[in-house]
């Protein structure tokens, strides 16, 4: 799965910005209850084949379902079974037998169903229950978590289709525990089973779910039964439904279906989102040396999805986000996201994650898989950066070089797992240990792994013993240290020359309750034109090393290979890295000079910086160009040809923007004309900085251009219009901001809601403030984002009132009048909020 992350800026005041983020990687929190050993669920009774015959209540929310789920004992006989059964009425339980079914006896509580079979079964024995049950998921009271916003399993949107901008659409969510919402199971990782599934729908609807589509038959009531089947096991949790008006793109590997589920709107531009996925499939079969195991692969985007993606056994599920027209691909797409669900298809549906604690199985690698992508696909450049990402996304998230372990076995959820350290730090540990043991006995290894376990299930000590039998090699150290142990590294290096010896100190600077690492790691020396490569282990809390140099050092390249799962502090002077952007340019080397510089303002700061605008890497670009001073005549001077250059003709938007935004902060009117071109631009993007820039040039030529432009792109730009409209209150934008707040999906609520507050701050009409504030309310109501904004929503409303009421104590007349029912519309609205 991979997490989809909401982030906004809730601009509460002129002078700085709260921002507000929603869990894709959540941040490593410290448990309060470690007391509870989180066992591997025992297996009593095996799922051995789950079938089911569905149909749909679009006005109640319900799910009719029929099930003949086949078991058998583990290993010791029994004479009862229990089910996850969530939220369910359930209608009959049967033992099925060849002359008929036998009622059973069952209770059911507790969202589980004890049911006491017709005899004793040995494990020689498969046997066949039938249920009939009602799934009510709109009335199962359960709580998600950061990563998944809700955990019902079953969703119907919009059922009733009176929301007429949404369609119609039923979809499953089942990770973690969550497909027991909508049929009986038993719902652990830990559990595999083969299955068929009946659907039936409403003959203009198209429907998706695990494996191959057998049948499709027509009912005489208008309706359609599509049975698909799934002759390969695979666990609960990734069992699937899609349903909904979409328009399938075929594509295939090696004979084998691959395709893309759209809505009809999309479906045009269906291989430009996803067309590499053939490509992806042929290089993670050849990297992992295990053929892509399914007989199928697809593909399905849906609305208002709880979280990013779900890696469901051959038909993944994509929220919103990546469905795209060829407009909006100029400026992003989803391609991590992609690779990511498809390397699940091996590492979590193929070899599925033993249990909970030992979901870096799943995820860490599905977050390698997109590493290595990008290093095929686009250059080993591409793959630094992606690496270089997850490290700081980790890094970020953690203070003192404290986090919890990789393999937990004692946490409060398991939804807490769903983190930055089974995510990011997960996939750089892997990545460090291909480093260390070299890549070609890394993926012999992988592939160890996965044939050993194949449709079974694994854990941490599974891949150790893997790459102990490819390697003859002890693995355990690593191991110890980065899955069974937490936190990591924080190095402060020291480097001195003196007498023809160059001594590099280091200190490990992690909280003293954070393990001392032992660190295997290259060093490059670069001295008078020649490079002196060294091996050194750090093993101890503060250690020196001292080599024999001719000359002092332009460099010591630290960590030659960018492995370290940590922080380094180092004494680099500016000429270092200088240098190492030039003579050692990895991507971190790169980055880390241009960020450097990016704090100066010194000549030579300022010339890495111009070297820095034609970067190879277009973020590299990006940051060279926001960070470069154009107050310098001379550095000027040297750097607008090339960033007008940028603006002009750079193909990456983003460095376009960049460029763009840049020019405009000049103040110089020289550049009006290329601000009007860009706001004919077909990237977002550039529009939005365009008409950005054109605000500080010529305000009223801007808001001139914003009104002529459609309302497609005034959607797409809706956060740039916002602040504009911020430094312009007129009351007749309300309703710009009213038709977002109330249509609008989180991503696109956030980006608006803080210049919101800010315009009805400004704005002098109490009406407005009013209405504006019954807006803001009621999207917080809709979008239950109260335990996000409410804290600083509240505090912003009451330092307003305080303001306005300040303002009406000089004022007289209407003036005094209006400001005062603006601070009693305020006040009320921070009670109000403190009371959700």
């Amino acid at each position: 799965m991979n997490k989809k992350i909401f982030s906004c800026g809730l601009m509460l005041a002129s002078s700085f910005m709260v921002t507000v983020a929603f869990a894709q990687e959540k941040p490593a929190e410290k448990s309060d209850n470690l007391s509870i050993y989180r066992v591997t669920a025992t297996k009593v009774n095996d799922l051995v084949h789950t079938k089911l015959d569905v149909s749909f209540d679009y006005a109640k929310r319900y799910l009719y379902g029929k099930e003949w789920v086949t078991l058998k004992p583990h290993f010791y006989a029994t004479d009862s079974l229990t089910l996850d059964a969530q939220g369910m009425d359930i209608k009959e339980v049967a033992m099925v037998g060849a002359k008929g079914n036998t009622p059973l006896k069952y209770t059911y509580n507790d969202n589980k169903l004890y049911i006491t079979l017709n005899k004793r079964y040995s494990n020689t024995e498969k046997y066949t229950v039938y249920i009939a049950y009602t799934a009510k998921p709109d009335e199962l009271k359960v709580k998600g978590s950061a990563a998944i916003t809700d955990a019902k399993g079953l969703y119907f949107i919009n059922p009733d289709g009176t929301d007429k901008n949404k369609p119609t659409q039923i979809w499953t969510q089942g990770e973690t525990e969550s497909s027991s919402a909508w049929f009986p199971t038993i719902d652990k990782p830990d559990q595999k089973t083969t299955e068929e599934i009946s659907i039936t729908v409403k003959s203009k609807y198209t429907t998706l779910s695990n494996g191959k589509l057998v049948s499709q038959k027509p009912n005489a009531n208008g309706t359609r039964t599509d049975t698909w089947k799934m002759d390969l096991p695979h666990s609960p949790y990734l069992f699937m439904m899609a349903i909904g008006e979409f328009k399938i793109t075929k594509d295939s590997y090696k004979g084998k279906e691959v395709s893309y589920y759209l809505e009809p709107k999309y479906a045009p531009y269906a291989k430009q989102i996803f067309g590499k996925t053939p490509d992806m499939i042929q290089f993670y079969s050849t990297v992992l040396g295990v053929d892509y195991p399914w007989n199928k692969y697809s593909q399905v985007v849906a609305r208002d999805y709880v979280s990013g993606a779900m890696e469901n056994t051959t038909a993944t599920l994509h929220g919103e986000q990546v469905q795209k027209t060829d407009r909006e691909l100029l400026d992003d797409n989803q391609e991590g996201t992609i690779a990511h669900e498809l390397f699940h298809q091996w590492f979590g549906d193929y070899v599925t994650a033993e249990s909970w604690s030992n979901i870096t199985m799943n995820e860490s690698f599905a977050t390698f898989g997109e590493v290595i992508w990008h290093g095929h696909d686009a250059g080993k450049d591409a793959e630094d950066k992606s690496r270089y990402e997850k490290l700081q996304s980790y890094l970020g998230s953690t203070k003192k070089g404290e986090s919890p372990i990789l393999a937990r076995f004692y946490y409060n959820d398991k939804e807490d797992l769903f983190d930055n350290i089974s995510y990011a730090k997960g996939s750089i540990i892997l990545y460090a240990l291909k480093n260390q043991m070299g890549d070609a006995a890394f993926f012999k290894g992988l592939n160890k792994y996965l044939t050993t376990n194949a449709f079974k299930n694994g854990e941490t000590h599974q891949l150790r013993l893997a790459m102990e039998d490819i390697t003859g090699k002890d693995w355990s150290p690593y191991f110890n240290q980065w899955y069974y142990n937490g936190g990591h590294p924080i190095l402060d290096i020291d480097y001195s020359y003196s007498n023809g010896k160059e001594t590099i100190k280091i200190k490990q600077m992690q909280d003293a309750s954070v393990q001392t690492f032992i660190l295997p790691l290259k060093v490059d020396i670069y001295a008078g034109g020649k490079k002196i490569s060294k091996d050194i282990l750090i093993n101890s809390r503060e250690q020196s090393f001292t080599f024999d140099v001719a000359s002092k050092p332009e460099l010591v390249d630290f960590d030659v290979d960018k492995i370290l799962v940590g922080q380094v502090n180092e004494n680099k002077t500016l000429d270092n890295y200088s240098f190492q952007y030039v003579k050692a340019p990895s991507y971190k080397n790169r980055i880390e000079a241009l960020e450097f510089a990016s704090k100066s303002k010194d000549a030579d700061a300022q010339n890495l910086l111009l070297a820095g605008l034609k970067d190879q890497s277009a973020d590299l670009r990006t940051l060279s160009v926001e960070a470069i001073n154009l107050n310098d005549a001379k550095v000027k001077g040297a750097a607008v040809p090339v960033i007008l250059q940028l603006a002009k003709t750079e193909k990456n938007t983003e460095v376009r923007s960049a460029a763009i935004s840049k020019l405009a902060e000049t103040g110089d009117q020289a550049y009006k004309t290329l601000l009007t071109e860009g706001i004919k631009d077909r990237s977002y993007r550039v529009i939005a900085a365009s008409v950005a820039g054109l605000s500080k040039l010529a305000p009223q030529e801007s808001l001139s251009a914003l009104a002529a432009l459609d309302m497609d792109t005034k959607d797409h730009i809706a956060s740039s219009i916002a602040v504009l409209y911020v430094n312009d209150p007129k009351d007749e934008h309300q309703a710009f901001f009213e038709n977002i707040t109330a249509t609008g999906d989180r991503n696109k609520v956030f980006s608006v809601v803080g210049p919101y507050f800010q315009y009805l701050r400004n704005n002098t009409n109490p009406a407005i403030t009013e209405k504006g504030v019954k807006n803001i309310s009621d999207v917080v109501d809709r979008l239950k984002l109260a335990p996000y904004l409410a804290k600083q929503l509240s505090a912003a409303y009451t330092a307003t009132a305080t303001g306005k009421e300040k303002q009406a104590s000089s004022a007289s007349g209407d003036a005094k009048s209006n400001l005062q029912k603006q601070a009693d519309v305020f006040k009320k609205a921070a009670a109000d909020l403190e009371n959700k």
